[in-house]
């Protein structure tokens, strides 16, 4: 039996004041959805599958370019950020893996570390290498690049690194390897295009070497920042071609911040998916470029048609289709574990409402090229409020009708800040 951050008794008293007006609310819901010709608690019980990992440094504040603002009760160590992580877990029911960040969350034992993890009924998710900053006592500097520095050394130093997180991630029962790098350029000829992207392609396949066999290297691409004039791995495209140079084993990784504005993410998805390269989602949201807001808050149509492209893929490819689901959050202003809670919420909102696309009236809506009914049947999926199957979900699974209400009336925030004094200045949460 996992041990619950939050008294259980607790959050039963809180479902006991909902349950009633819950079960009205599934009732009348499933009395609609069937005569569509959908189960009610069938697509309750794929929401109770669906699961999206938490990225360690969410749980922390975050920042901007100018100054962090330390929150209350924020955690010190990655010890802490698991018990926080847990609450998230235990309220939402739908976050029981957690992604570390290396050398942020690196932990004297690992072992020990996997062992709080399994107590609190949750595991890892892909590891995180960090080679867009200095850490104290570095060797060689990254400001000019890490897998694609000029300096030899500094690339050898890289590699060196993200095969370290291997090697932790092989101890905490982790199956991969996320690499983002914040390599590029200022100014035009500051490097050579062309030979930037070599550099990363010789120092890639150095750490791909290292992978297990039952591992996966995720490649991220970033269009800007911190490099504004070019970035080496800037585009799908570029990700792409890098996956299918190193092999089987490297697939790309879709963070749905790391865009221009209007790009068009889920046709990014569909072909990633197409070609077998699709590896996974960092989710988050953004309004002008790279904001990492909280996913859904912007745009919950696109990460609804996301999620369209994915039931789709899994419609076509079956099992073999698996890309790998992660919050990636920067939080200023809210608590984070309300605002990571209520993201997963959404994450599996979207992934619940693209399951209640009718693919086969689409399919013919399509070959008959009636466009406005194709989108009307889009809308139809997503308009559907889908709420009452979420709630139903965790309650079934032991969590919160209403997570953020739960954990609020828990007091857990204020009882963690009388141990945990704010810290200002940079923290082990950056924006990635």
């Amino acid at each position: 039996m996992s041990k619950t951050i939050i008294d259980a008794a607790q959050v039963e008293q809180h479902n006991a004041t909902q349950r009633a007006a819950l079960q009205a609310d599934y009732d009348a819901l499933g009395g609609m959805l069937s005569r569509r010709g959908v189960d009610i608690d069938a697509l309750t019980a794929k929401a109770q599958g669906f699961a999206v990992a938490v990225p360690s440094w969410g749980v922390g504040t975050g920042g901007t370019r100018f100054a962090r603002f330390p929150g209350m009760g924020e955690p010190r160590d990655v010890t802490e950020k698991l018990e926080d992580c847990a609450v998230i877990h235990q309220l939402t029911r739908a976050t029981p893996t957690v992604s570390l960040h290396f050398p942020w969350d690196k932990p004297a034992d690992p072992k020990a570390l996997r062992q709080q993890a399994d107590s609190l009924g949750l595991g890892f998710d892909a590891v995180n290498s960090n080679t867009f900053q200095d850490q104290a006592g570095q060797a060689h500097s990254y400001k000019y690049g890490s897998l694609t520095a000029q300096s030899q050394a500094a690339r050898e130093q890289a590699v060196a690194h993200n095969i370290e997180c291997i090697e932790l991630g092989k101890t905490l029962g982790s199956k991969g390897l996320t690499v983002w790098v914040g390599d590029g350029a200022n100014f035009p000829g500051q490097h050579n295009l062309r030979g930037a992207l070599e550099r990363y392609l010789d120092s890639a396949k150095g750490i791909y070497a290292a992978l297990p066999a039952d591992w996966l290297m995720y490649i991220e691409h970033k269009l800007f920042e911190p490099a504004f004039y070019c970035t080496v791995i800037a585009d799908w495209g570029t990700s792409f071609a890098v996956a299918q140079q190193l092999g089987e084993k490297a697939k790309c990784l879709v963070d749905l911040g790391h865009h221009a504005p209007n790009t068009n993410i889920e046709m990014i998805v569909a072909r990633l998916a197409q070609f077998g390269k699709l590896g996974g989602f960092h989710f988050n949201d953004s309004k002008y470029g790279d904001d990492d807001l909280d996913s859904g808050s912007i745009d919950p149509f696109q990460l609804f048609l996301v999620f369209n492209e994915l039931a789709d893929a899994a419609q076509r490819d079956g099992a073999a289709f698996n890309p790998a689901y992660m919050l990636d959050q920067s939080h200023n202003v809210t608590d984070p574990i309300e605002s990571l809670m209520s993201s997963a919420v959404e994450v599996q909102r979207a992934f619940v409402q693209a399951a209640l696309v009718d693919r086969a009236a689409l399919a013919g809506f399509q070959a008959d090229n009636d466009a406005l009914q194709s989108a009307q049947t889009l809308k139809k999926a997503f308009r559907t409020d889908v709420s009452p199957i979420l709630a139903m979900a965790r309650l079934r699974a032991g969590g919160a009708i209403d997570p953020v209400a739960a954990y609020r009336a828990s007091g857990y925030r204020n009882q963690v800040a009388v141990k945990r004094p704010p810290k200002a200045g940079a923290s082990g949460s950056g924006i990635v």
